[in-house]
């Protein structure tokens, strides 16, 4: 089988995956998956696409990760992983559609406006 590679996109971070056959295992940026997300709750938003179509052992995965922080960056990784898999097999679409892999979160910080401490808030206003 040949690499197939995707890429996914959250907030800041963006994933680049290489998927092929092997054995389980994911590799980000040179390192172990447990390495790179220590906290159990990403290691599970990474792995997500690949249980749900009971594939977690069946392929190697090797991530390019940049930009954002760690959450924004497991997601990211979700996302492309969901793509590849489509890529591989148009069946497993669904499945992931529903759990809501296949979707793209556009969510992204709100820019600061002039004349103003933060996006939406004001400086406190005084009436005398």
């Amino acid at each position: 089988m040949e690499v197939i590679n995707a890429i996914g996109r959250r907030k800041e971070a963006i994933a680049r995956i290489y998927l092929s056959e092997g054995s389980g295992n994911i590799t980000i940026n040179k390192r172990d998956l447990s390495q790179y997300f220590p906290a159990a709750t990403l290691q599970y938003i990474v792995k997500q696409p690949l249980n749900v179509i009971g594939v977690a052992d069946n392929y190697d995965i090797k991530i390019n990760l940049n930009g954002g922080g760690f959450k924004g960056q497991a997601e990211a990784v979700r996302l492309a992983i969901s793509r590849a898999l489509v890529k591989i097999d148009a069946e497993n679409k669904p499945a992931l559609k529903a759990e809501g892999f296949m979707t793209r979160d556009s969510r992204v910080v709100e820019r600061k406006k002039p004349g103003r401490p933060k996006a939406r808030k004001r400086f406190q206003f005084s009436k005398r």
